[in-house]
């Protein structure tokens, strides 16, 4: 390898069986993790919030350049305005508008079993949306020219990260990405060479929040990996 400054590599020590038991236990906890589309308005610290941002900070990226922004609104005029633009082109999505819908049928028909339309209150109701933006340049400087590399695949994992992290911490999250979602850019201010990839949407579900039975159905691991 080429010369390169370096500092030593550190996990602890774990023998094979807490090795296991650490892999199942997280496993076990993450498969209790569900998409929450009602929410309540209760409060969350915003320290809960950070540390999961930090936690997704630390994803591996292409040349380590960080691609990545978190928007975090809790501003309720904020979440309104958001809502409004987001429900005004998922009508278009869905066809509500009077006009044809831009998702195809077969589009339609997978969507059927969630029972998700046009309405996202959540957007509204959650204490905060974290608006995730791809950096498509800018480099660890970020000085908006520096080119970045592996840029969705690296935002990908930073919320995969994000999303379990706050799943540990007790708190419900709903993933939404409403297209094209340009008007995100100018709501939260963010420069024109970042895209806009999701809102994470984050609080504490409602009391009588529940999860659509189809999204219960989880490929097993015999379909979803294969050893060779």
């Amino acid at each position: 390898m080429r010369d390169h400054e370096t500092t030593p590599y550190s996990l602890p020590a774990l023998s094979d069986a807490e090795t296991v038991s650490r892999a199942q236990a997280v496993r076990d906890s993450l498969k209790r993790r569900r998409t929450c589309r009602y929410f309540s308005d209760a409060p969350v610290p915003r320290e809960a919030i950070e540390a999961a941002i930090e936690a997704a900070g630390t994803a591996p990226n292409g040349a380590n350049h960080q691609p990545w922004h978190f928007a975090v609104v809790h501003s309720a005029a904020k979440k309104r305005a958001i809502r409004e633009a987001a429900e005004a082109e998922e009508r278009r999505f869905y066809g509500e508008d009077g006009e044809a819908p831009k998702a195809s049928e077969e589009w339609l028909d997978a969507l059927h079993d969630l029972g998700t339309d046009a309405e996202k209150p959540f957007l509204e109701t959650a204490p905060y949306l974290v608006v995730v933006f791809a950096q498509r340049k800018g480099g660890i400087e970020e000085d908006g020219q520096t080119q970045n590399y592996y840029v969705n695949e690296s935002v990908g994992i930073a919320c995969g990260m994000l999303i379990a992290t706050l799943h540990e911490a007790g708190l419900a999250t709903l993933t939404h990405t409403p297209s094209p979602m340009g008007f995100l850019r100018e709501a939260c201010g963010r420069p024109e060479w970042e895209k806009p990839l999701m809102i994470v949407v984050v609080g504490r579900p409602s009391d009588d929040a529940t999860v659509p039975a189809h999204a219960l159905k989880k490929k097993p691991l015999s379909q979803i990996a294969s050893w060779l």
